[in-house]
């Protein structure tokens, strides 16, 4: 697993505490900062799994 992997998976963890943490005290901004880290941190978790297929890791 790479580098960008790891930050996107963590990225992705910390988006979702946040929207939950939003929706659990009706915070809309912080909701919507939560979705926000979590689609960013799925297209850098992208990006890593195409940089491994392009140097043949796993």
């Amino acid at each position: 697993m790479s580098n960008d992997q790891d930050k996107g998976k963590a990225k992705d963890l910390k988006g979702s505490a946040k929207e939950t943490l939003g929706k659990a005290t009706g915070d809309k901004d912080t909701e919507r900062s939560g979705k926000a880290d979590q689609a960013e941190g799925k297209a850098q978790q992208a990006l890593g799994k195409a940089k491994d297929a392009v140097s043949g890791k796993k």
